[in-house]
C-alpha cells in the first residue's frame, strides 16, 4: 500500500508539475502575445513620432519664412513712414511755397493796379499840361 500511495503521490506531483508547466506555458504565450502587441504599438508610435518630427521641421521652416516676411514688412513700414515723413515735409514745403506764390501774385496785382492808376494820373496830368501849354501859347 505504501508503494501505491507513493505512486499516487508521484503521479499527483507529476500532474501538479504538468499543470504548473501548462499554466507557465500559457502565461508565456500570453506574455509573448502581449509583448508582440506592445512591439507593434511601439513601432506605430515611432512612425508617428517620425511623421510629427517631419511636420514640425516643415512648420518651423514656414515659421522662419513668415518671420522673415514680417521683418521685411516692418522694414518696409519703417521705410514707408520715413518716406511718408519726407513726403509730409515736402507737402508742407510745397504748401508754404504755394502760399508764398499766392501772396506774391496778390502783391503783383496790387502793384499793377497802382501802376495803372499812376499811369492814368500821368496821362491826365500830361493832358492838363499840354492844354496849359497850348493855352499859354495862345496868349
Amino acid at each position: 500500500m505504501n508503494s501505491s500511495v507513493e505512486d499516487y503521490g508521484a503521479r499527483g506531483r507529476l500532474a501538479v508539475l504538468r499543470s504548473e508547466a501548462d499554466a507557465a506555458v500559457d502565461r508565456a504565450e500570453l506574455a509573448e502575445a502581449k509583448n508582440k502587441k506592445l512591439d507593434q504599438e511601439l513601432l506605430q508610435k515611432d512612425q508617428e513620432i517620425l511623421s510629427l518630427q517631419r511636420k514640425l521641421d516643415r512648420i518651423e521652416g514656414e515659421l522662419e519664412k513668415a518671420e522673415g516676411k514680417v521683418g521685411d514688412m516692418k522694414r518696409a513700414v519703417d521705410d514707408g513712414e520715413a518716406g511718408k515723413s519726407t513726403a509730409d515735409n515736402l507737402a508742407r514745403k510745397a504748401e508754404h511755397f504755394e502760399r508764398q506764390v499766392q501772396r506774391l501774385e496778390q502783391e503783383r496785382d496790387s502793384w499793377e493796379k497802382k501802376y495803372e492808376e499812376a499811369q492814368t494820373k500821368y496821362q491826365d496830368s500830361k493832358k492838363e499840361l499840354d492844354e496849359l501849354v497850348r493855352t499859354m501859347g495862345d496868349i
